[in-house]
């Protein structure tokens, strides 16, 4: 395999732009060809299976890079929902659960069985026989839609006037 390192790593370079992410994915693409590459038929065909790994790899590792992009905490301030703290005060358990009824399907039972049945994440991964990673995003997304449904029952409480008073 030291055959094709040299010629797999400028092939990453040229793809990456970056040494270490064109380091990682050629220590990737031998990995996967440590533990698939005897499903391979033809020997004659190793050089071709190495690229079209390499190249495979590097498309699944730039759609979650697009999907999840990395930002610091300080720059996510201001993206930050604010709901006003007066409705959070008075939102009570039936009216959580309403809002939560309203969730995407995928989302809420990760919710429910975090937040209701103080099931850890390892736990929920079992139970809804899903990766680890995807019960914490679903949570976080989870968690985000639910914001702005308690943002958007907080605009109609501000925007609706309050009870009337009959006049004398």
């Amino acid at each position: 395999m030291k055959t094709y390192y040299a010629s797999l790593y400028r092939f990453a370079l040229s793809l990456t732009r970056l040494e270490n992410d064109a380091c990682d994915l050629t220590q990737q693409t031998f990995y996967i060809w440590a533990t698939k590459g005897h499903q391979l038929r033809d020997p004659a065909m190793v050089k071709t299976w190495l690229f079209t790994t390499l190249h495979r790899e590097f498309l699944r590792q730039a759609r979650k890079n697009k999907r999840f992009t990395r930002r610091d905490l300080q720059e996510t301030d201001e993206d930050m929902p604010v709901i006003q703290p007066t409705l959070t005060n008075h939102l009570d358990g039936q009216s959580v659960l309403a809002l939560l009824g309203k969730l995407d399907d995928i989302f809420q039972a990760p919710i429910s069985l975090f937040y209701l049945e103080d099931c850890s994440y390892n736990r929920i991964a079992e139970i809804l026989e899903i990766p680890l990673g995807t019960v914490k995003s679903r949570i976080a997304r989870g968690l985000i839609q639910l914001q702005g449904l308690i943002r958007h029952l907080d605009q109609q409480n501000l925007a609706s006037p309050g009870p009337r008073r009959p006049s004398s």
